[in-house]
């Protein structure tokens, strides 16, 4: 991937994580748990600073909240452990996964933050429990960028197979 590509990546990866955020979505149905997996992924975990600032700036429009601390810290999180992640199918399995760190952290913070729930064990799993729709449609939405994703790397990674192969003939 030359230079003028990654920086269109980035800047699409960037973009798509705000507009995500800013358009009207079912809760948790957004591009960035995706993003802040794939850009460390493909590119190594200096670029997870992409997928932060993108949230942060997203944040400062729709307004910072107390856990802000618990979904910033889980995407670098995501971002450190998606190094460990550079094939297609632990690809797929690692993005899952990211989704479950992002749940397990973020929820942690309504817990530890909130006075929705009592602060013991009873409260904890309630909380976990009580967000479990949040988690199915972080699911589905990353799953579904995640297709994205891939799908366009398969292409770029046809276009270069076929030019590989012109320049043979």
């Amino acid at each position: 991937m030359n230079n003028i590509s990654l920086k269109k990546f980035i800047l699409i990866s960037f973009l798509s994580i705000i507009i995500s955020r800013l358009l009207p979505h079912p809760p948790n149905f957004t591009s960035t748990i995706t993003v802040a997996f794939y850009l460390p992924a493909l590119f190594g975990t200096k670029f997870i600073i992409v997928a932060l600032s993108a949230f942060i700036v997203s944040d400062l429009i729709i307004g910072i909240h107390s856990l802000v601390f618990f979904t910033w810290g889980s995407l670098f999180l995501i971002a450190y452990f998606a190094k460990y992640f550079q094939k297609f199918y632990f690809r797929i399995l690692g993005v899952s996964l990211s989704c479950i760190i992002f749940f397990l952290v973020s929820n942690f913070g309504v817990w530890t933050l909130s006075d929705l729930y009592v602060k013991n064990l009873e409260g904890l799993i309630l909380c976990y429990t009580m967000a479990i729709p949040f988690l199915q449609s972080s699911l589905i939405g990353t799953i579904i960028f995640s297709v994205l994703i891939e799908s366009l790397l398969c292409l770029n990674n046809t276009k270069s197979f076929i030019r590989k192969i012109n320049t043979i003939n």
